[in-house]
């Protein structure tokens, strides 16, 4: 028997009885694909988590509202034990509800800004000069003291913009897949730090608080930085404090790349630049928890019933666009993969459990909270639940048709997989690949041993146009792609509900 050239590496060294022995449903999997290309509804789950309930940052009265509307529709398709599970604290909640730039002077034009999440605003509009400023170590405040009085500051030179050569969009190559299945497995490693990660981030934000300080007390209207893309996207993150004790002191806009640069080039003339400026920020600080969405179909086999598989995906994004890719796309794919096991009502033997994450974007928050709740907060410390755990499957890479799943190094896995990804081999899910893959939620159950996994995707536009910028709205969602991915995960759900035994866990890590 010849394997392809997108067949996993480790494969070869099992025997092909192993892989035989997974039974696959085809049946039911084919029923699965028709009802989500046929009378899918992910692309209209997609357009009310992003037209109607985006953005949806983590604390905000949106992101409220898209938890009540999705809790709604879990109810409906009839889903038992719907909830909202508050975590916390996660600190105040924010909104932008206005935001207007424009340079007055010398030449008039409206400016492409962003607010940096957990900034205050303007308190009305403002006006002031606009000034270069360097500030890379506190030194450099005597340099500036006295003389910014009334300005917006400009946080350094503009980076060069390069014309690009290549497509922002692609697609996973033969070759490329084929050097991922080829991956040897990851050398072991403990378990992710998240205290670790957290630190590091601290660390980098300190000097960011002394010298945002330093200018409010010089008198400064606002801060302005030039944005990571180009092209008119404009990539914005988080810039202040969520600690109502330690608020944020000033406005920071973060900068069209083309807007800045003509800016600075402007200064660096000589010429004067005046800006008016009217940004309005909330915050929301009567709630400091937030929230996961959970929802459950009960399993059927009174022996396997307290046995659990679990599927998933961040819920919160960031606020320049509506987080459509980040991640609307795999919130949708899941509640539509639910809709699905539902619609058809496919008797499965284990509870099957979504959970929809918030606080993601801040350290996988949310997902972190409910398995240290649910499992445990360390291998050496499981709860029994963790024992009657199966596995959690994950959507977190975009709008891109999922090619195949990342293993964490699971080796075990590998035939079971093999198995479930052949009825959707016409649609180029071939691969699987040892390698780990990390920045998402199914990090919080691998870090405890729990079988956890990402699936491979296309990455079509999502880290060149759309990953936390301005781009990321429900047009750049691809409805074929959409409609796989729900296939593929209530599939493996379906499958890994009614398996005869656990899915197998990393080596010397049993239940």
């Amino acid at each position: 028997m010849r394997f392809t050239r997108l067949a996993l590496a480790a494969i070869l060294l099992l025997p092909t009885a192993a892989i035989a022995q997974e039974p696959v449903d085809t049946s039911a999997v084919r029923r699965i694909r028709e009802e989500a290309f046929e009378r899918g509804q992910v692309m209209d789950l997609a357009s009310w988590l992003t037209d109607v309930y985006g953005p949806r940052l983590t604390g905000s009265p949106t992101t409220k509202a898209a938890g009540d509307w999705a809790l709604k529709q879990l109810t409906d398709w009839g889903l038992k034990n719907a909830r909202l599970e508050s975590w916390g604290p996660f600190g105040r909640g924010w909104t932008n509800e206005r935001t207007v730039v424009q340079v007055t002077a010398p030449v008039p034009f409206p400016v492409l800004a962003y607010p940096a999440a957990w900034t205050p605003g303007t308190n009305g509009a403002v006006s002031g000069k606009v000034m270069m400023v360097v500030v890379d170590t506190e030194p450099d405040f005597a340099k500036y003291r006295g003389r910014l009085r009334g300005a917006i500051v400009m946080l350094g030179p503009p980076r060069e913009v390069k014309p690009s050569f290549t497509p922002l969009a692609s697609r996973l190559s033969d070759e490329e897949l084929a050097k991922m299945a080829a991956s040897p497995a990851p050398a072991p490693q403990p378990p992710f730090n998240f205290e670790q990660m957290r630190a590091r981030m601290a660390a980098g934000q300190a000097f960011a608080v002394k010298r945002a300080q330093f200018f409010r007390d010089e008198g400064v209207i606002a801060m302005l930085q030039q944005g990571r893309g180009d092209g008119g996207t404009v990539f914005v993150g988080g810039g202040g404090s969520r600690d109502p004790a330690n608020p944020s002191f000033l406005p920071v806009l973060v900068l069209a790349s083309e807007h800045y640069g003509r800016i600075a080039r402007t200064l660096e003339k000589g010429v004067a630049v005046m800006m008016d400026l009217d940004v309005r920020n909330s915050f929301y600080d009567q709630d400091q928890n937030s929230f996961n969405v959970v929802a459950e179909i009960p399993g059927t086999d009174q022996d396997r019933k307290d046995e659990l598989v679990m599927l998933g995906a961040h819920f919160d994004s960031w606020h320049a666009g509506t987080g459509a890719t980040d991640n609307a796309a795999g919130s949708a794919v899941m509640l539509e993969a639910v809709r699905i096991l539902k619609a058809l009502n496919l008797p499965m033997k284990r509870t099957v459990r979504i959970g929809l994450w918030t606080g993601e974007e801040q350290g996988l928050l949310g997902s972190r909270a409910y398995v240290a709740k649910e499992f445990g907060t360390s291998r050496d410390s499981l709860k029994p639940a963790a024992a009657k755990f199966s596995g959690y499957f994950n959507v977190d890479n975009g709008t891109g048709a999922v090619r195949g799943v990342y293993l964490q190094g699971n080796s075990a896995i590998a035939p079971v997989f093999e198995a479930w990804m052949k009825p959707f081999a016409d649609k180029g899910m071939k691969t699987l690949t040892l390698q780990n893959t990390g920045g998402t939620d199914h990090l919080s159950f691998d870090g405890l041993g729990l079988p956890g996994f990402q699936f491979i995707q296309d990455p079509v536009e999502y880290g060149t146009r759309t990953h936390h910028s301005n781009m990321d709205t429900w047009d750049r969602l691809q409805a074929d792609d959409m409609k796989l991915n729900a296939a593929v995960v209530a599939a493996f759900v379906y499958l890994a509900a009614n398996r005869a035994e656990l899915l197998p866990r990393k080596a010397g890590l049993t239940p």
